[in-house]
């Protein structure tokens, strides 16, 4: 049996154009969108194919588009190899919900409600705070975790947002202490700090507001058991309790993406691959980054999914 775990990307991968090819060329692909723009009421099709930038960058729109084009890379690759299902599925931030979807725990249509509400309350989030997020590398997490108490206890909070792979830390708060903490994390030996594309400080204190607003819709989602194991980010390990599933989608919007510990937790499940399914290869990097011991393949265009398909008889014939 091949044990396959599938990972999904969040916020800060998209672009415009992307899953354009698939719904060029897979019927699936396209009821996919638009199904999406019936749910949400608008043509949100033509704000991921034919927008501008700063339009998909929006924290409310690009969730959305994210989860849509993973989703209909998903529903292609499973009508083009209908038995290849995995064994464990992940994503990071945003990605967990289309991990749920795929890991057969929620329903596309209930999750994209899900997810647009979560877009539209981070959104409004950041625009109640003037928050960012920045990456800094080549420090530990127990060194990050040292001095951002340090600068708290001076300047007022700021947070671990992050916790991606080897030296890279993810860290949140408002402009004024993340210009603050960047001098100081330099002089801890930090090699860079690198400001992140994103709207605002997300996985902190300043999206308090975003998970108020989204505690009765998680509370009352439908969410089913399945046999596909699905890894969450607060944790960064397996969680099957369909209450603790709710619990920790709510978290995640103010705690920190454990992804490196998720990683680590579907390597020790004796996998043979991991597939990234959606836009960018940063999950990808992240995993050589991390070491894992397997290959990780990638799906974003077509041409990967015919690459994809080459592999899969391949091993099936071994």
């Amino acid at each position: 049996m091949h044990k396959w775990a599938f990972i999904f990307p969040g916020q800060g991968t998209q672009y415009i154009g992307m899953g354009k090819d698939f719904y060029d060329t897979f019927p699936i692909a396209r009821e996919v969108f638009q199904e999406a723009n019936e749910i949400l009421q608008q043509n949100f099709s033509s704000i991921i194919f034919e927008g501008s930038s700063e339009i998909l960058t929006l924290t409310k729109n690009s969730q959305i588009a994210i989860y849509l084009v993973s989703i209909a890379i998903l529903r292609t690759l499973q009508t083009q190899i209908p038995l290849f299902k995995p064994a464990i599925c992940g994503g990071l931030s945003l990605g967990e919900y289309t991990a749920l979807v795929a890991s057969e725990k929620m329903n596309f249509s209930d999750c994209l409600k899900l997810v647009q509400l979560r877009a539209e309350s981070m959104h409004e989030a950041c625009r109640e705070n003037n928050g960012k997020m920045q990456v800094v590398l080549g420090l530990t997490e127990e060194l990050v975790a040292e001095a951002l108490q340090e600068i708290s206890s001076k300047s007022g909070s700021i947070w671990i947002a992050n916790i991606n792979c080897p030296g890279q830390i993810v860290i949140a708060g408002t402009i004024k202490n993340l210009t603050i903490a960047a001098e100081y994390l330099k002089q801890k030996g930090a090699k860079r700090i690198v400001d992140l594309e994103v709207a605002g400080a997300f996985h902190s204190g300043l999206m308090q507001s975003a998970k108020k607003k989204l505690f009765d819709k998680i509370e009352n989602a439908t969410i089913c058991e399945s046999k596909i194991c699905f890894t969450m980010n607060v944790p960064g390990a397996i969680v099957d309790s369909i209450a603790m599933i709710k619990q920790y989608l709510l978290e995640q919007v103010t705690s920190p993406v454990r992804w490196q510990q998720s990683i680590l937790t579907m390597q020790d499940f004796g996998l043979q691959a991991y597939l990234e399914i959606g836009p960018g290869k940063t999950l990808s990097g992240m995993n050589k980054r991390i070491g894992v011991q397997v290959p990780t393949f990638h799906i974003e265009k077509v041409a990967d999914l015919d690459g994809l398909v080459r592999q899969w008889e391949s091993l099936c014939r071994s």
